[in-house]
């Protein structure tokens, strides 16, 4: 592992199993998280960007493994195969929540709804810290006022259905930050939070992660989000990363025919009701009948023989911009 990197993601294979049947939701995807820097997985439903964070948790359900590959990560100078660790072991444990941490897609399913917010916090606190129960409420009343909770000493007596949709997100932000992870993972945060609250939360974790020099693994759909948040884009299909690099790469100069339909479907401000939105025709194809060769091969405008043979290998474009495309010149 290079010296700023956090983790490291190595050829990851996960499959589920279900009905007597293998559903291989990840295959070999690759990627790297710096100190500091955020990366942002986008792609649509299905492609397998929750599934990558959950593997990183271990978090994975039951009837799921993984196949092969590694996950490792610095810890204090060593490096952890997390891919290596039980579920429930105490080291796995340890690094869930204090080193690793992770906002959920929805906070009102994430948070329980039978004890107060406050207690939820500082029973975080108090799993990883050896801190009384009056210091850690102290301490929770602390972290929402960080967070931008008006009123933190009486919310942090308050249940998650007295909150907003906003409130309950920044909740979940101050429970993920309460120890000062190293690694923030964030799946589709602002999903159901209006435009204004989106921008607020995605200000706060860009204050956070500059304040704490930490990494952040953001899981999208929205282009217009990883245009404002990224520092490296990894984009995803049918469970594999076709297109990698820093935002500037990724976006600047799309060499993958998914990358560049996902950017032509997006309405772009100030050009009004007439500009040319082209949706990407098709639909994903089903996971237990994949096609042989690329998988964006059904879909793609750029397709020929060769794409149907077998999944097109990694070609390095310029500096860290990697691309899986067997037209990938014609495309730019």
């Amino acid at each position: 592992m290079e010296k700023d990197t956090v983790l490291e993601v190595k050829d990851l294979n996960v499959s589920f199993y279900t009905n007597q049947r293998c559903n291989n939701v990840l295959r070999g995807i690759s990627f790297s998280l710096r100190k500091g820097k955020t990366l942002c997985v986008v792609g649509e439903s299905g492609c397998g960007k929750s599934v990558t964070a959950s593997s990183v948790m271990q978090l994975l359900p039951e009837l799921s493994r993984i196949e092969g590959g590694s996950i490792t990560y610095r810890y204090r100078d060593e490096e952890v195969r997390i891919d290596k660790l039980g579920k429930n072991s105490s080291q796995m444990r340890a690094l869930r929540g204090e080193e690793i941490a992770m906002i959920f897609q929805d906070p009102m399913t994430a948070l329980n709804p039978v004890f107060t917010v406050g207690y939820q916090i500082s029973e975080m606190l108090r799993a990883h810290m050896r801190i009384s129960e009056k210091e850690a409420m102290a301490r929770s009343v602390e972290l929402l006022k960080d967070m931008g909770v008006p009123l933190p000493e009486q919310r942090v007596h308050e249940y998650p259905h007295q909150f907003s949709g906003g409130m309950r997100q920044r909740a979940m932000i101050a429970m993920a930050m309460a120890c000062k992870p190293k690694i923030l993972i964030a799946d589709e945060p602002t999903t159901a939070l209006d435009v204004t609250i989106q921008a607020q939360i995605f200000d706060l974790m860009l204050e956070l992660k500059e304040k704490n020099d930490m990494a952040i693994l953001l899981i999208t759909h929205d282009m217009g989000v990883v245009a404002e948040m990224a520092d490296d884009v990894a984009v995803m299909y049918m469970g594999n990363i076709v297109e990698s690099g820093t935002a500037e790469e990724v976006l600047g100069s799309p060499r993958h025919p998914y990358t560049k339909a996902l950017l032509a479907s997006i309405p772009v401000l100030g050009r009004g009701h007439n500009q040319d939105l082209q949706p990407i025709k098709g639909s994903t194809p089903d996971p237990f009948d994949r096609p042989h060769g690329c998988q964006f091969e059904p879909r793609c405008g750029f397709s020929c023989p060769e794409c149907s043979l077998a999944m097109p290998e990694e070609v390095i474009v310029s500096g860290t911009h990697m691309v899986r495309c067997c037209r990938c010149k014609e495309v730019v």
